[in-house]
């Protein structure tokens, strides 16, 4: 293994009298792809802020490697002094680099380098403060949240562009299927102490669920044996004092083990509302069309949405995806057409931009409406400290204003506003935003026992693929097209991801594609199949199949939260294995497509 680039050992630091981090420790060493995750508020961004050397630990050993360069990417970019954002992405170039880098790389991102910083969008902001992270070449490449307020076309290329990268990378995100495809080390940050797991981030969460079971068991064991001590000391302790002191010591030991013990924070506990049940027909659309400013946002669009559909709308930032949901749900006219809901219909929205809070309201106001100390939930009263409980906030936050929690606090009061609603509707517009992935879990289990129709705008990739049965995306000129299945599929459908169907009218429009592909269904080059691609059409399930039982066999074995302290090179061993056969299968799965998808052109042509 390479001697680390950066390492940080036995960080502590205290905010407000609470321990934040106690023991945390991060190593990166050349070309590591290292993803950091934990609960929201485990201190995550704050580890990153030391490692670049924004925030001064209390205690601890930090160590960079002479010549190292590192590049930050905060979650809120500071930009404030710079009167362009070429000027802003220019600062990030040392001396040796070539300064006509800043420029080209703005125009990668579909900026002009004049733009005013304070003007820009959440979206052009990001890709700004990419820029400045990129431009210099760095060694180490430190990202919290780098998606935020990404559209899905910007999420792929920087996916794209960051596999390409040769630095060291340190990766905090909530997007799961990003974090799968470029992570190779997991660092878990738990209770102000950090884990390694020698593998990437789709091992680490069966891993992590067999730890903290373990973790249970050994507290269960340790409060059984106090109980049994505590007996000894009642019934036994008197006849025998003096020879038994250092038992009665023991005792005091467990006591304090016990008292120090912090356990994990529980999972929130989402259920939604439900109102009675909504007619079969949802929502009729008919040729309904909305302009804005003589740019066509939804063009003679036919919809059906039945009784317990799960409709996802994705496409690039000013595409018109909220427009488009708000026509559907009769939030705004259409200019044409005719837009029919069924009966019975109750809708909850969730508003992306969280504009409904109040940042002076306190947490029980926002929840309550500020009428009383209860909250009504589906026809019965319950205090409000009570339902804090479920959204994992502690009685007392009750009185704090809103205007001081975190983004992932905050994400969970709107979730916490809209769920209290009675509906059989549910209308969310990037609900994904700042949860961490646990409440994730949670909210996907949520919507699954959902019993209404729910109508999802997102950017997260396996949230789509895992909630919805069929996605809507914009083709240009107002557009829309419905496909059937998760996002995956729909990209499967299209034979393309979402960037060479942008339309010119696309606002904020991000990085051009390499190459453009055709929207219509692909030509055949040749009348027929060819012998080898015959064989590997019936060759190829027998060998998906064999990888699929191999990934799963060495993801077991990876699961065991023990094999690393008993065996540490057969955990690598295992690791190298799984990465290996994962590729391969991706590799196999992306063939049989392309030629089943050639096989069906051949036929029905």
């Amino acid at each position: 293994m390479s001697p680390p680039l950066l390492q940080l050992k036995d960080i502590a630091l205290t905010f407000g009298g609470t321990p934040l981090l106690t023991r945390a420790e991060l190593s990166v060493s050349e070309g590591e792809r290292v993803c950091l995750v934990g609960r929201n508020g485990s201190g995550k961004s704050t580890l990153l802020k030391i490692a670049a050397g924004t925030v001064e630990p209390d205690s601890g050993e930090i160590f960079l490697q002479p010549g190292a360069v590192v590049r930050y990417l905060a979650q809120e970019p500071e930009m404030s002094g710079h009167e362009t954002t070429l000027s802003y992405v220019q600062s990030g170039l040392t001396p040796t680099d070539d300064p006509y880098q800043a420029q080209l790389l703005l125009e990668e991102m579909g900026l002009g380098g004049a733009e005013n910083p304070s003007t820009l969008s959440g979206g052009e902001a990001r890709r700004a403060a990419l820029a400045h992270a990129f431009v210099s070449n760095p060694t180490i490449l430190l990202l919290d949240e780098p998606t935020n307020h990404l559209d899905l076309p910007m999420i792929e290329w920087l996916e794209a562009r960051l596999k390409q990268q040769r630095c060291a990378l340190v990766l905090i995100s909530h997007d799961r299927r990003f974090l799968e495809n470029l992570s190779r080390i997991t660092v878990w940050l738990d209770r102000g102490e950090t884990r390694r797991v020698e593998s990437g981030f789709g091992g680490f969460e069966a891993w992590r669920d067999d730890y903290l079971a373990q973790e249970e068991l050994a507290q269960h064991k340790l409060d059984r044996k106090i109980a049994a001590e505590e007996h000894w000391m009642r019934y036994g302790v008197t006849a025998r004092r003096k020879r038994n002191v250092r038992r009665v010591d023991g005792l005091a030991a467990l006591r304090q083990a016990r008292r120090d013990y912090r356990a994990s924070q529980g999972k929130a506990a989402l259920g939604a509302s439900e109102a009675e049940q909504s007619s079969k027909l949802v929502i009729e659309v008919k040729g309904a069309s909305k302009t804005y400013g003589g740019r066509p946002i939804v063009s003679d669009l036919s919809l059906r949405v039945m009784r317990g559909d799960r409709l996802g709308s994705v496409g690039p930032n000013g595409a018109g995806k909220t427009t488009l949901v708000n026509l559907i749900t009769r939030a705004m006219e259409p200019d044409s057409g005719a837009i029919r809901l069924g009966a019975n219909l109750e809708m909850a929205t969730l508003d992306q931009l969280r504009e409904k809070l109040d940042p002076e309201w306190t947490l029980a106001a926002a929840l309550t409406g500020g009428r009383g100390d209860h909250v009504i939930l589906g026809g019965q009263s319950r205090h409000v400290v009570s339902y804090m409980k479920d959204f994992l906030f502690s009685p007392e936050q009750s009185r704090t204003p809103l205007k001081v929690l975190s983004g992932g606090e905050r994400a969970r009061v709107m979730l916490a506003r809209a769920l209290a609603k009675p509906s059989n509707v549910l209308v969310l517009d990037e609900p994904t935003n700042d949860l961490d992935l646990e409440t994730l879990d949670v909210l996907e289990e949520m919507l699954g026992d959902y019993q209404g129709t729910v109508i999802l705008i997102s950017h997260d990739r396996d949230f789509l693929d895992r909630i919805v049965g069929s996605v809507i995306v914009p083709e240009g000129d107002g557009r829309w097209t419905e496909y059937a299945g998760g996002y995956a599929d729909m990209l499967a459908q299209r034979g393309g991801d979402l960037s060479w169907r942008r339309g010119e009218g696309a606002v904020g429009s991000a990085v051009k594609p390499a190459k453009t592909k055709s929207a219509g269904p692909r030509k055949p080059d040749r009348k027929k199949l060819s012998f080898k691609q015959k064989h590997a059409l019936q060759t190829l399930p027998a060998r998906m199949d064999s990888l699929h039982a191999e990934v799963a066999v060495l993801q077991e074995k990876l699961s065991d939260a023990g094999l690393y302290s008993r065996d540490p090179k057969a955990f690598e061993a295992a690791t190298a294995k799984l990465t290996d056969a994962q590729m391969a299968l991706a590799t196999a799965e992306e063939e049989w497509l392309e030629l089943e998808m050639l096989r069906e052109e051949i036929e029905g042509g």
